[in-house]
This record gives structure tokens, C-alpha cells and sequence, in this order.
């Protein structure tokens, strides 16, 4: 089973590479973080040179279906969040 890498291990592995305290890691992860969601409600795309973008998209109401009931039901018109890695990251996941 694959381990999911939370904040707290973000704040450990700056805390541990830059010797600072584990409050400033954590203001930084977060500033980092607000920044981004400001950029996409704004409905701004974020780029993040070598590792990629987060672009926000609009999707249309369309008719879906319950999966438990199987009726129709209206799916409302809603943004997503959507990711694009870069040809770096899909590089390095591929250990090319």
C-alpha cells in the first residue's frame, strides 16, 4: 500500500532540509497553499515551473444518474480544479 504524504510531512521534510522551526515550515506550507487558492477563485491557472498546473474549469449541467437508485438526476453547473503534471514530473514518475 502506497503512503499519502500529508502537510505534516511536508513541514518535516522543510524543517529537517532548511533548519527552521516546525511553526515558520508550517506558516510556509499554508502561505504557499493560500496563494494557490486565491489564484484559482480569482479563476486564475497556477503554473508551477517543473512540476505543473492547476487550471480551473467550468463544466455544464448535464443529466446524470444515481448510481445506488439508477434515476436521473441533475448534475449542476460547477468549477473544477483541474491538474496538468509536467513533462519533468511525468519523467521522474516513470524513472525516465
Amino acid at each position: 500500500m502506497s503512503k499519502t504524504v500529508t502537510r505534516a510531512d511536508l513541514v518535516d521534510a522543510i524543517t529537517s532540509e532548511y533548519r527552521i522551526s516546525q511553526a515558520d515550515a508550517a506558516e510556509i506550507i499554508e502561505d504557499i497553499l493560500d496563494e494557490i487558492n486565491v489564484a484559482l477563485m480569482r479563476g486564475e491557472d497556477v503554473k508551477l515551473s517543473g512540476f505543473g498546473t492547476f487550471k480551473l474549469r467550468s463544466k455544464k449541467e448535464r443529466m446524470g444518474r444515481n448510481p445506488k437508485t439508477g434515476e436521473s438526476a441533475v448534475v449542476t453547473a460547477r468549477r473544477v480544479v483541474s491538474f496538468r503534471p509536467s513533462a519533468q514530473l511525468r519523467d521522474a514518475v516513470n524513472n525516465k
